[in-house]
């Protein structure tokens, strides 16, 4: 009759998730000869083990949350109008390198006219081959008679106006070489083309805009943080995102925005993200910024107990009575919890089962559990 009352109550106990660890515990016991609550030894409730808090050295994390976005964007745009594509180079994720080929636009109503301007150039440069001899008899012959003042005076003139007739042809040339080099659009930067809406055969206008391209490839987290937190980050500080399949990715603050938004009150940390890594822009990501170390007293997290919505530790007296201690808790890795305040650091706790005790319980006390070696594992940042 005890045992099946032992294990109905077992299974009313098993319905709490919270106790399931104690419960094994427990179970383990009785098999082993411990003795559990209300039964053959009302003195004594449980056996345990006890741990002693840790002092280790933890970095502050502050947590944020914000979008990947590219580091910076170049907009690939005509400068040209009324010409089509006749050549697309590249297409949407293309790795591209700096004065890379793009695009190719046409070239032959550009070619006709730089043609004509330099046949202008040409007849220019004739013009003025004849106003200079015109221009050296008229020095030669000045003073004798032969020619009158005004007539001097405006073969030089001629000279000139054909001078500058050559240079203003020269330059109608050279406008047209230019604008033939813009018929071939190349990458102002290396990086990735982001986007494309350039399609073959389209009339394209000037400032049109066809490719997107992200910088040299590099990504960036904006995180949001609140006023407290961006008095506590620093440029340089190390930075984990999680990405939303869970992989982690590492990153540098690289600055901090000046200002803050004034619609929600925070502000943007821009983490440098590393060049091979898995985050894509657009992607939302949950992170952590890690700031100066910190002492931190530490226990596993097997010792906590969650009830009424307070976390409680056991501790355990030279006697073997247990006192409950509501404590407050941090930071936590792995499966160690910071304890930030309601425990001393020299007190001794029960490191697991504590949700089958009470204030004023009596327990039998194993040898202690070992945690020095395990908890300076898990602590290291």
């Amino acid at each position: 009759m005890a045992c099946r009352s032992i294990f109905r109550k077992a299974a009313v106990l098993s319905r709490s998730p919270s106790q399931a660890a104690g419960l094994l515990l427990w179970l383990a016991l009785l098999g082993s000869g411990g003795v559990a609550p209300g039964y053959a030894n009302p003195s004594t409730v449980l056996t345990v083990q006890t741990v002693l808090p840790q002092s280790q050295t933890w970095p502050v994390l502050e947590q944020a949350s914000g979008t990947i976005a590219p580091w910076q964007e170049s907009v690939v745009a005509a400068e040209l109008g009324g010409v089509a594509i006749i050549e697309l180079a590249v297409d949407v994720g293309s790795v591209v390198q700096r004065g890379q080929l793009l695009l190719r636009l046409s070239q032959k109503a550009i070619q006709a006219s730089r043609a004509q301007q330099a046949a202008n150039v040409a007849k220019a440069k004739a013009a003025l081959s004849e106003a200079e001899a015109n221009a050296k008899r008229a020095r030669t012959i000045t003073g004798s008679g032969a020619l009158s003042e005004q007539q001097i005076t405006q073969l030089l003139s001629a000279e000139e106006s054909a001078r500058a007739g050559l240079m203003a042809a020269e330059a109608a040339l050279q406008l047209e070489e230019v604008r033939l080099a813009q018929t071939e659009i190349v990458a102002a930067d290396g990086g990735i083309i982001a986007t494309r809406t350039a399609t073959l055969g389209s009339v394209v206008q000037p400032g049109a805009e066809l490719f997107r391209l992200i910088r040299q490839g590099r990504l960036e987290w904006r995180a949001e943080l609140t006023a407290e937190q961006l008095l506590a980050v620093r440029p340089g500080q190390r930075a984990s995102l999680t990405l939303s399949d869970g992989q982690q990715v590492a990153g540098t603050v690289r600055l901090l925005a000046p200002t803050l938004d004034p619609s929600s009150r925070k502000a943007i940390a821009y983490v440098d993200l590393p060049p091979e890594t898995p985050a894509r822009a657009g992607m939302f990501a949950q992170g952590e910024i890690q700031r100066e170390s910190k002492a931190a007293l530490v226990l596993p997290a097997t010792a906590l107990v969650l009830r009424d919505g307070n976390r409680y530790l056991f501790s355990v007296d030279k006697e073997g009575l247990v006192q409950q201690l509501k404590v407050t808790t941090g930071r936590r890795q792995g499966e160690w919890v910071e304890i930030v305040d309601g425990l001393a650091a020299d007190t001794r706790v029960v490191a697991a089962g504590g949700a089958f005790l009470k204030q004023g319980d009596r327990v039998r006390v194993l040898e202690d559990a070992a945690n020095g070696t395990a908890a300076s594992k898990t602590a290291a940042p």
